[in-house]
């Protein structure tokens, strides 16, 4: 009987499980998608009971597809994200996910004390309210009640890890970008351990990345239609494993994702410290470091572009094709046009939760296509200056894999060669995450050279025009010198917002 992994990835919007034969070619995929709510402003919240059906639901889904067991299942999920849970292993809180920004003040409080650069040194998490680290210290400050029920703090992975084995555990990606977890001893960091309130008590087990367990609870394979002799890798975080599945662990290479958000990731035997854009530097396996930056700014704009310009509530595939030939029609640089893509603040490199986006240089002859046309050139403007900042202090990059949403689009990708200048290769149809979790299982079950993936026929290269590249030289010169004389101006009407 054919053996087969499955590589599955928690995110955001929805979960995603990608099964890849000994081959390491696809053979199924499954996607179910939910939806994140914001009870008042600055909350972002997810209901862990809908993530885990969705998680059971996949699983299932690619077994029936196959009419077999998986051999292994590999765990990818997003990071960043928080829930308490009691003595009794309930959870006190929904899921608090990466873009919640009730901790904002804490993290700026943080960030102008000595303190900022010894926790981002250690733990080489940013300093922002995307991280554990400042949501537990704001859950401290502002629901003492609540935080001395909490047993355990733990990841949407772990709560399903939890319910699989009955172990509190966490593999040092996921660790790694708590602001928790020290990576160089790879142990729990005490400096952020005081700044939170907690002890390691309050934190799970951290274990490598390809750790294993088999004899999962029986109900549980049950709803899975999984066999207690499958085994379970426990994985890495979304972006370390996209670097792995998008083949992007080479000196040179970057990889790119645009999804709801956006990032830059190189791979590095040692971390790559920036302490003034704050690089991130999150854990793939103990030989290899996930450094670069990530941005708020991705297809959400796309999806406010749709709501506030077009009056499309819930756009559809037909939807972004019309944009996008909206969109060529419209000459690089969209005549002028300027978006900072900061709708929804934005992470590197300005670490700024109270920016917000603008339009610069606009006239009476521009139009809807000018206005999309100008937000997507502003968001790879967004990815090009975190690109720049690891190339100060790393190494050259000269080409881009590719992965998430936006690969779609053949006109995005196209932007975003020229504005980068980079020749990007779209490596994996999959899901790069999902992808590169299936290649951990691989690892972990000691197949030979599982990491590696096949050179496939379908795979394509992009490549920067001339032209085009010229021109967005000069407007890029324009974008780096807009946020810091805007920045007082965007705080301040942050504080009139209400």
């Amino acid at each position: 009987m054919q053996q087969y992994f499955i590589g599955l990835d928690i995110g955001t919007g929805s979960t995603k499980a990608v099964a890849l034969n000994k081959e390491k070619k696809t053979i199924a995929v499954a996607q179910i998608y939910y939806a994140v709510s914001s009870p008042q402003p600055g909350y972002s919240e997810e209901d862990p009971e809908v993530l885990w059906q969705a998680f059971v639901s996949c699983i299932h889904n690619i077994s029936d597809q196959l009419q077999r067991v998986p051999d292994c299942v590999s765990i990818s999920s997003a990071m960043h994200t928080l829930l308490a849970v009691d003595d009794k292993n309930q959870p006190l809180t929904p899921l608090i996910i990466w873009e919640d920004t009730r901790s904002a003040l804490i993290a700026a409080d943080l960030r102008k004390s000595p303190l900022a650069r010894e926790i981002y040194e250690q733990t080489g998490t940013p300093i922002h309210s995307m991280s554990p680290l400042c949501k537990i210290k704001w859950i401290r400050d502002n629901e003492p009640s609540l935080f001395a029920k909490v047993s355990k703090f733990i990841s949407i992975k772990e709560f399903f890890w939890y319910r699989l084995f009955a172990q509190y555990e966490v593999d040092y990606s996921i660790a790694s970008a708590t602001g928790l977890f020290n990576i160089h001893t790879l142990t729990w960091n005490p400096a952020s351990l005081d700044f939170s309130g907690l002890t390691a008590a309050h934190l799970s087990t951290p274990v490598p990345t390809d750790f294993t367990r088999n004899g999962a609870d029986p109900a549980v394979l049950k709803l899975l239609s999984v066999s207690p002799a499958s085994t379970f890798c426990i994985g890495a975080s979304d972006g370390c494993l996209a670097n792995l599945g998008s083949d992007a662990l080479r000196p040179g290479t970057a990889a790119v994702t645009i999804g709801t958000s956006g990032a830059v990731r190189v791979a590095s035997a040692r971390p790559i410290t920036d302490y003034d854009a704050m690089i991130f530097n999150y854990v793939l396996d103990e030989h290899t470091f996930i450094s670069g930056g990530p941005v708020n700014n991705g297809g959400n704009v796309l999806k406010w572009m749709f709501k506030t310009f077009l009056e499309v509530m819930s756009p559809k595939e037909v939807d972004y094709q019309n944009i996008f030939q909206k969109i060529d029609t419209i000459p690089a640089g969209s005549q002028g046009l300027l978006f900072l893509p900061y709708l929804f603040g934005e992470r590197a490199p300005i670490w700024d939760e109270k920016a917000s986006a603008a339009f610069i240089g606009i006239q009476s002859f521009h139009t809807n296509a000018h206005f999309l046309r100008a937000s997507v050139e502003g968001i790879c403007f967004g990815l090009k200056n975190i690109l720049d900042i690891v190339e100060e202090v790393d190494q050259p990059i000269g080409l881009l894999q590719v992965s998430g949403g936006f690969v779609h689009s053949d006109s995005w990708m196209q932007i975003l060669a020229d504005v980068t200048g980079k020749s990007l290769r779209l490596a994996q149809a999959a899901d790069a995450s999902a992808v590169g979790a299936a290649l951990m299982g691989m690892q972990a079950m000691k197949m030979t050279d599982a990491c590696q993936l096949p050179e496939e026929p379908g795979f394509r290269y992009i490549q920067p025009a001339a032209g085009s590249r010229a021109v967005y030289e000069k407007i890029y010169g324009v974008y780096k010198k807009l946020y810091g004389p805007l920045k007082t101006a965007m705080h301040d009407l942050c504080q009139l917002q209400g």
